[in-house]
């Protein structure tokens, strides 16, 4: 039985090997191959190869919670999927601000990057191809608007809020106010959490059932369903090497910035794309295949864990270690922020979506990635 199952993960589950293998190595050889750095090609050779290592072995947890959630069913199949990737997005932002320069706006650019990119880059092209494919496309109105509501709530104080205060100098808090963030961040989302799982399941489930098969041309592999364990201990064990290897990158990151002089904020928009890519290409999936409840579940989820859960331990790894965390927006980002907010509740106040809102995110978008090299 045991050596059944082994060559069965051999012969599926050749990234998982692959990932362990390259962890080994590192734990062999990563010093001297992270003090070598200043040799271009292995420079390149290093942050690369990891980028693209952690990358798929977030892809293969997005798969297999996929499996998982025939059994799971909605919304727990996407919370699994959400807290597992954002624990990526966590990891790499600790090392990055432990490990080399200071990088003070690294969580703020990360997290702001990941609202750009999910509501604004993925929700935008899921609801632009499911409209091109079903015309309009319905969803569970009162779950939006709870994901909406908290959202919200935390990006205004977390991004917005620093740059009105007057206790420190800087878009940043107090050590009371940072404490004050921490409990609230965590408290509103785990009232969330027990709105979403417990109290009010069915404002997270679709309304009425209109599913299609997932089209087979959209990043998808198909999976033999095997018992519900089996995915359990898959999806943990693509995780713990993408969590180490993530420590790993910090430095290839942050020497990635310091030698091409890039803007702060290409560093969060690095991070935000190896963590939620997976995530967005699962919404997409899902839009196509008339799931838009599960579409915007993943979507909207995602960026609520990202800020109700990143903001607390990075200001906590910033009171321990006496380190400033830089967290409010300058003006023009600040402005692109309000305007998503706006876009967001326009777009999810209906019930319906069409391909006007998903070409209205993507412009939205595109600003973001130009004022980045502003």
């Amino acid at each position: 039985m045991f050596k059944k199952i082994s060559h069965s993960l051999l012969v599926s589950e050749p990234i998982l090997w692959l990932g362990w293998i390259v962890v080994i190595l590192f734990l062999v050889f990563g010093n001297s191959w992270l003090i070598q750095l200043e040799h271009g090609a292995l420079f390149f050779a290093v942050f690369f190869g990891l980028f693209c290592l952690i990358l798929w072995n977030s892809f293969e947890v997005s798969h297999h919670v996929e499996v998982l959630a025939e059994s799971l069913q909605e919304p727990f199949s996407t919370l699994i999927l959400t807290i597992a990737v954002i624990s990526i997005e966590i990891a790499l932002i600790v090392n990055i601000m432990l490990t080399g320069s200071e990088s003070p706006t690294l969580a703020r650019d990360t997290m702001y990057s990941i609202i750009m990119i999910i509501i604004n880059g993925f929700v935008g092209l899921s609801i632009l191809l499911g409209g091109f494919r079903y015309r309009e496309q319905q969803y569970n109105l009162q779950g939006s608007i709870a994901f909406l509501s908290v959202i919200i709530l935390l990006a205004v104080i977390g991004l917005i809020l620093p740059n009105f205060t007057h206790s420190t100098t800087g878009p940043t808090f107090t050590p009371f106010q940072t404490l004050f963030l921490i409990v609230t961040s965590l408290g509103i989302y785990s009232i969330f959490l027990i709105i979403q799982t417990v109290s009010h399941r069915k404002h997270f489930i679709a309304p009425f059932e209109a599913q299609q098969p997932f089209p087979s041309f959209v990043l998808h592999i198909k999976y033999e369903t095997k018992l519900f364990p089996y995915h359990i201990v898959l999806v943990i064990a693509y995780l713990l090497p993408s969590l180490y290897l993530a420590e790993q990158m910090a430095i290839p990151i942050n020497r990635l910035l310091s030698d091409l002089h890039a803007p702060a904020a290409l560093g969060g928009l690095v991070v935000a794309i190896l963590v939620v890519t997976p995530e967005g290409v699962s919404a997409i999936r899902a839009s196509l295949a008339n799931q838009l409840q599960r579409s915007v579940n993943i979507s909207l989820g995602s960026v609520l864990a990202s800020i109700g859960l990143t903001i607390p331990v990075i200001l906590s790894v910033g009171l321990f270690t006496h380190k400033t965390v830089v967290l409010g927006l300058d003006f023009s980002d600040t402005t692109i922020l309000v305007l998503t907010a706006i876009m967001a509740i326009l777009t999810f106040v209906s019930g319906r979506t069409n391909i006007l809102q998903g070409a209205i995110h993507l412009l939205l978008f595109f600003v973001f990635i130009l004022l980045i090299f502003d």
